[in-house]
């Protein structure tokens, strides 16, 4: 009986040790001040042309798509999410409102983030 309740409690570490780093949110992650300066809607394409500190670059999302959202040209916060994270097969960023100081503050949309060369 002490040697199954041992086991159980070792498969509940292992679970836990390869499980809890995919489930940090993306407010964990650093946010960054973005401003979008226009959107449209191409073919279902939601693309928002937008700039941050470094230059510009355009988020894009499937509009039938949850998570997508035709945002108003304004300033925003974004996340880069990490690697093989998110909906698209590409570079994935999370836009937020600018900072109200709450940091209770929902997810607008998920986006594919290309940079502008």
């Amino acid at each position: 009986m002490l040697k199954r309740i041992l086991v159980l409690l070792i498969a509940t570490m292992v679970l836990v040790v390869l499980f809890a780093p995919p489930a940090l949110s993306a407010q964990d992650q650093e946010r960054q001040k973005i401003t979008v300066k226009s959107r449209e809607v191409n073919n279902g394409v939601v693309i928002l042309s937008a700039q941050d500190g470094k230059g510009s670059f355009e988020l894009q999302c499937n509009k039938n798509m949850n998570g997508c959202a035709a945002l108003e040209p304004g300033e925003y916060q974004m996340v880069r999410l990490p690697k093989n994270w998110g909906l698209y097969d590409c570079a994935n960023a999370e836009v937020y409102p600018k900072a109200n100081g709450s940091e209770s503050d929902g997810k607008l949309g998920q986006y594919c983030l290309l940079s502008n060369k």
